[in-house]
């Protein structure tokens, strides 16, 4: 797949994944208490730490989106 994720969307996106995986476990939260919510967090902010590393999101293909350069 050819990418589609620029540097400055790969940034937001790997600082907004390290936030979600994190904000369950350190901020107390009462949302956080309910392990859905806290599931859901995690495993969107791995899917944005997945699509910051790899470059490739599936959405901006469907839609064909691209922000990056080229």
């Amino acid at each position: 797949m050819t990418t589609n994720v620029g540097n400055i969307d790969r940034a937001v996106r790997a600082l907004l994944g390290i936030v979600l995986i994190a904000i369950p476990f350190v901020s107390g939260l009462a949302l956080f208490e309910s392990t859905l919510a806290s599931a859901i967090s995690v495993i969107v902010g791995l899917v944005m730490l997945v699509v910051a590393t790899t470059r490739v999101c599936p959405i901006y293909s469907i839609l064909g989106i691209k922000s990056c350069k080229a």
